[in-house]
């Protein structure tokens, strides 16, 4: 890989990361808003015309599931740069969750014909899909523990695919990237996750949510402490990122609350962002139309 392309890699990482608070805490997070072990990704892509269609359909099945018991959540992210998709971020404990998940929701869709009639448009609507599932890296993570995934309103999320057989040399890199954010005792955490299933080549993905765009202004600042914290393991780093790394992108992503579906514990974490309350104008038109009822 080109240098400029390792310094392309490391200028998007030090992006994804600048800037203040990120969507996190300085004390550890509760479990409900921690990263997970496993995430499946659904990238989601739909035709220009068809995009309006799809997303009522996606905010109708998030609205029709927050009166179910479902076996899963998830959060949908619409692209904000790089080719227009939905990214869905759907956590799970483990391989077994997600079986089960996929077991319970055959009886759900049969019992409630709305959830099919939605799903039906989605599909419809549909361009292009595809399914990934990863499982998170503690020891490719910077201060993981601290992010409340409940707090973001921004995620980025930094790609990266090897030639296969450089997963080591990989895992090197982003230790030593992890040593000089320690060095700099820097509050911006990001989660590393490495695909298990759905891409040919070994493929790693970085997230770091973001609370506000503001948090890139102090990108030169950060990049110009990371560098003097590297040190001289900064030339390491570019012989693995020429001999290992086959493809870097790093892309921003909105998170939409009204076509996600997360657990009431989670939204607890941040209720006006995922619960908000309609506006007043509403709740009185509301409330004004179902005293003009007819009784029975």
């Amino acid at each position: 890989m080109p240098i400029a392309h390792y310094i392309a890699m490391v200028a998007a990482f030090v992006l994804i990361c600048a800037g203040g608070a990120t969507g996190q805490t300085k004390g550890v997070i509760r479990s409900e808003t921690t990263p997970p072990k496993l995430v499946m990704l659904v990238y989601q892509r739909f035709p220009f015309d068809k995009r309006t269609e799809s997303g009522k359909a996606l905010a109708a099945a998030a609205r029709a599931c927050a009166n179910l018991e479902v076996p899963n959540s998830w959060i949908v992210l619409e692209s904000v740069t790089g080719d227009s998709e939905v990214l869905s971020f759907d956590p799970f404990d483990s391989f077994a969750h997600m079986g089960k998940a996929f077991a319970e929701w055959g009886p759900i869709y049969a019992a409630h014909a709305e959830l099919g009639k939605f799903q039906a448009q989605i599909n419809g609507a549909l361009a292009s899909q595809r399914t990934i599932v990863a499982e998170r890296r503690d020891d490719l993570s910077y201060r993981a523990n601290r992010i409340d995934l409940s707090k973001a309103r921004f995620l980025r999320v930094l790609e990266v695919r090897l030639h296969p057989g450089h997963e080591d040399e990989f895992a090197e890199a982003f230790k030593k990237l992890t040593a000089a954010y320690e060095k700099t005792e820097s509050d911006l955490p990001w989660v590393t996750y490495q695909v298990n299933v759905g891409m040919p080549s070994p493929t790693f993905f970085a997230f770091v949510p973001m609370r506000t765009l503001a948090q890139n202004d102090d990108l030169l600042n950060l990049r110009d402490l990371l560098h003097e914290a590297e040190g001289e393991a900064a030339e390491r780093m570019q012989q693995i990122a020429r001999a290992a790394y086959a493809h870097t992108e790093s892309n921003l992503y909105a998170i939409s609350p009204e076509k996600s579906h997360v657990s009431k514990e989670f939204a607890a974490g941040d209720p006006e962002f995922w619960t908000p309350k309609p506006p007043a104008s509403m709740r009185v038109a509301a409330k004004k139309s179902g005293k003009n009822k007819p009784t029975q």
